[in-house]
Formats: C-alpha cells, structure tokens, sequence
C-alpha cells in the first residue's frame, strides 16, 4: 500500500545510512538498545545525532528520511548492518572467520585487496541452534527518529536471505542453509510487524539476494524461486505498509562486491512475483545501462522504482543539472508517477564525508525540483539552496558583508 509517496511526484529521497557525526563515538557492541539508553551519554549522544542527521537530511530537501542506521556499530566496513539482528536473535553464537570451503565464491577476493581484508576482517556467528526472535527494538529506534523529524521516517533493515549468506550451521536442527533463511525470515517478520504496529508507514528490506542470484547463476532457477518465497514470507501482513526492497552491488566501505552486474535477468522478478510496493535499483554507477530493460513493463508498472540517480562511490558531490538529466533518461522507461529519486546505496558504512552525503542529497532534491517544474508541477522549497541561508554570503560590491 502507497502511504508515503502516493500523491508526491518524484519524491527525493537517500536509501538508509548515514555517516555518522563525529562525535557520536559510542557503540552497542550487541547490547540491548533499552540497555544502551540507561548510559546517559550514550543516550544523548544517540539522540542528538539522530536529530542531527534528520536535520542534514530535511534541509538538503528531502521528502523521505532515514534514521540513518545510527543504530548499527561503528565497525569494520559496516558489519553491524548484517550483525545487529545476528547478535540479538536466539541460536546463533560466537564470532569465527568463515571457512574457505563454506565462503560463497562470490565473496572470494585475492590478497592486497579491500574486499579481501574487509571479508576476511570480518566474523560470524555459528548457527548452534533453531533461530527464535528476540527484540531489536525497531519500534523504539523510529520512535526516536519520527519525533526528530518534520518528515516520514522510512525504516530499513538488512534483509535474512543476505544474512544468510555468511552463516555456517553446527547443529543437527538444520539440514542446509535454506532452512536457516527461512527461521530468520520469520523472525524479520516479527519485528518488522511490531514496526507496522507502532505506526511506521514505510519500511525498507534491504539486499535480498535473487538479483545477484538471477544475474550470476541464472540456471539456478530453483534457489531463485526459494529467494522470491523467502523475500515475501519476510514481508508477509505489511500489507498496510509502504513495503520498499532496496537492492544494489553492495556497499562494505563504498566498495562494489561484483563486477558485470545487471538486473535484466531479476526485473520480471521483482515488479511482478515480489510483494512490496517500491523496488530501488542501484542506477549511477552503473551508467543507468539496465534502465532500457525496464521499457516493456512501463504502461503497466506494479511498483514503484526509487531510480539511484546519485553514487554512493563516488567523492564528487553531484550537481543538480546531473541529477535532471539523470531522470529526464529514466522517464523514457518508466513513467514519472513510477518514480522516486534517490542514492544508489547508503552514504554510512565507512562511506562518504558527511558534508559529501549531505550535498549529494540535497542535488537529488533539487534535481527533482528541475524535473518537476518542466513537467507542470510546483517546486519544493529546499533551504540548502535558499540564497539567504548560506554560510557566507558574498556582499554586493560597495557595501559591507
């Protein structure tokens, strides 16, 4: 169901993370959030930066924000993202480096490399038991969020088909990896109702794994259609919600996981056997190649598509004019009531500068500015561009600044 975005046209908007503010320095380290919350600098400093962030976030101009994941450790490559809930739930144990014969040969990088350090850094937990849920506290994290903001908070958490990807089973309760995706789907879906029920209206699942299963092993078909079931038993009851699926080319430390990458073999997929009602691709970085596959389903779109008209892993902070024409090329595809501008990615996780988040978002909002006025619609204001509320202005010659 449409909540957030159904009467916006080209609503702009970032995927999730956001760099953190410097001083914000404290982590969970797996603790209960309720228990962090007793520190009183630790509560604070939680709260104040998430004021902060929803501040950069709404003067940039958006019209969705995020909680920026602030919820996440500030840890190696951003592995709090998959290691909140991992740390939380019942059955899972321990912190091991995972074993050459069980590593996916997707994640497989040759030493002196980032992603080799960053995968081989990184460690997991045994799966020593049956999966059961246990509080994560999302209801409390949007809480805090939505009070700061003059804007919907959409919610995104990792999804169980990516988390599963890293976990190796010792216990005779599990015959394979499938049945492990399938308990954490269940459990996701337990929070993520808690989540509906303290009244979130957008919540973001994010990296489900068919898109990289359907592009690099497309004769799979079977673990795809496993993915499908699992990605929609995990959203299972949200009807209600403005269900969004973030899907890219991952994100450790603004690094691509994969080369030659495409969603042409996963769009069918995605807009027609996935429950939810937004799908974002990642678009950028990928010189919007895949937006062409997109033309059959444009008279008759299911969803609608948060476009990634900004990377992620890129420094340069986009000018606006780069974002229109960005969207001016999807609209040949998708129509502009189908579309959402956005970030390929999140902007935390050992990403960008903030100050580089920050102006990156604010050219999605004003880039969408520009669309929407050729297009007969009234601009938003934005005051990251209101000329009298600049850092510094220039004074006019002759008189004093």
């Amino acid at each position: 169901m449409l909540t957030t975005t159904k009467d916006l046209t080209l609503p702009a908007t970032v995927i999730g993370s956001w760099p953190r503010p410097s001083w914000f320095d404290q982590s969970m380290w797996g603790k209960p959030l309720s228990s962090c919350m007793l520190d009183l600098r630790y509560r604070e400093k939680f709260q104040d930066a998430m004021a902060t962030v929803i501040s950069d976030q709404e003067r940039a101009g958006l019209d969705i924000v995020t909680h920026g994941d602030l919820h996440c450790d500030e840890d190696l490559a951003g592995r709090s993202w998959h290691h909140y809930p991992l740390q939380r739930w019942h059955g899972l144990e321990g912190d091991y480096i995972q074993p050459e014969e069980t590593r996916s040969s997707l994640l497989k990088y040759p030493p002196g490399t980032l992603l080799h350090e960053i995968y081989t850094g990184w460690r997991w937990p045994h799966v020593v038991d049956k999966i059961q849920p246990a509080p994560l506290e999302y209801p409390k994290i949007w809480r805090i969020a939505q009070a700061k903001a003059n804007k919907p908070v959409r919610f995104g958490t990792c999804s169980a088909q990516v988390m599963g990807l890293f976990l190796d089973i010792h216990t005779e309760k599990y015959k394979d990896g499938r049945e492990v995706i399938w308990d954490m789907a269940e459990a996701m879906n337990k929070e993520l109702l808690a989540l509906r029920d303290a009244g979130c209206k957008a919540i973001q699942v994010e990296e489900p794994t068919l898109h990289f299963m359907a592009d690099k092993f497309p004769d799979d078909k079977e673990t795809v259609q496993f993915m499908v079931k699992a990605l929609n038993r995990e959203i299972e009851g949200l009807d209600d919600v403005e269900v969004w699926l973030h899907t890219c080319w991952g994100n450790p430390a603004m690094q691509r996981v994969m080369e030659n990458n495409s969603y042409r073999r996963s769009i069918e997929l995605y807009l027609e056997e996935c429950k939810g009602d937004v799908w974002t691709i990642e678009a950028c970085d990928s010189c919007q190649g895949d937006l062409p596959a997109f033309e059959p389903f444009k008279d008759d779109m299911k969803k609608k598509i948060a476009l990634g008209a900004v990377s992620h892993r890129s420094l340069q902070a986009d000018l606006p004019e780069h974002v229109a024409d960005r969207i001016r090329y999807a609209m040949q595809y998708i129509r502009p009531e189908n579309l959402i501008v956005s970030s390929d990615c999140g902007f935390g996780r050992q990403g960008s500068h903030r100050d580089i988040a920050f102006y990156k978002a604010s050219a999605i909002a004003q880039g969408a500015n520009i669309v929407r006025q050729e297009l007969g619609y009234e601009s938003k204001y934005i005051a990251a561009a209101d000329p009298s509320l600049q850092t510094d202005i220039i004074p006019q010659a002759g008189k004093r600044g």
